[in-house]
């Protein structure tokens, strides 16, 4: 495993796409933040926003970017053949396939952290300025305090599961587009179609199972009681959603040829 390891980063980091494209994460992650929060408004009645989720806005960008990393990690061997001299290094298919998933779950985190950090800096200075009130001698946004802690952490670890959800998706159909449209259909186009169920009861159930809906529900810190699914359960059923995805992937990378 150590050896798949080493090749396996050896190859993310000598190819230039993925560097570029952890690159673009942090940068969109930051820059969608940042616009989120220099165009948020507190009126003089008072605020209402959770202002911690609006600073993490940025996250909904940054996922698309992570999944297209994360399809083109493993669909870009199958482009260029190099799948089948990665499998006769390691016959071991389901040794590859892990050790890809923890190479990317490493620069994801890392990146996810880095994007994270940075949209509630931005955010702490943008958003005193636009009417939000601060406590004299506390930043607006404090990671001593445990709701943004949360959802902070919890955005991060949001950005990795999309990077393995996209990892299941691109073994299991091989091509790069397809992939990526897997991928973000069930993470854009569900919680739109969603909307269109006027069932109360379905409408919250839809939600409670849509990755990104139930997913993103960590970074909520006020009324969590109107949430459809708690903040740690909602980033559970993408958990659930990511392992699906890499079982898939696992079973179609064994029973298929290279």
């Amino acid at each position: 495993m150590k050896q798949t390891l080493h090749a396996e980063w050896t190859k993310l980091r000598t190819v230039t796409a993925p560097g570029w494209l952890l690159l673009a994460t942090v940068v969109c992650t930051v820059a969608v933040s940042a616009a989120t929060a220099a165009a948020a408004k507190c009126p003089s009645t008072g605020c209402h926003q959770d202002v911690v989720r609006l600073s993490l806005t940025g996250v909904h960008l940054g996922q698309t970017v992570v999944a297209v990393l994360a399809v083109l990690m493993i669909s870009g061997e199958y482009s260029t053949g190099m799948m089948r001299t990665t499998l006769m290094a390691t016959p071991r298919r389901s040794t590859v396939l892990a050790a890809k998933a923890v190479v990317l779950m490493g620069v994801v985190l890392v990146a996810g952290a880095v994007a994270v950090l940075g949209c509630l800096l931005a955010a702490g200075l943008i958003l005193p300025g636009n009417g939000f009130a601060t406590t004299p001698g506390r930043a607006l946004l404090s990671l001593a305090d445990g709701p943004t802690l949360r959802a902070a952490a919890g955005s991060v670890l949001y950005l990795v599961l999309v990077a393995l959800l996209g990892l299941g998706a691109a073994t299991a159909v091989r091509d790069s587009a397809a992939a990526v449209g897997v991928v973000l259909g069930l993470l854009f186009v569900l919680p739109i179609l969603t909307q269109l169920v006027t069932d109360p009861d379905w409408h919250r159930h839809l939600q409670q199972i849509a990755p990104m809906t139930a997913g993103l529900a960590v970074q909520a810190t006020v009324d969590l009681d109107t949430l459809p699914i708690g903040p740690w359960a909602g980033l559970g059923v993408l958990a659930g959603w990511a392992v699906a995805a890499l079982l898939g992937g696992r079973l179609a990378l064994r029973l298929r040829d290279a």
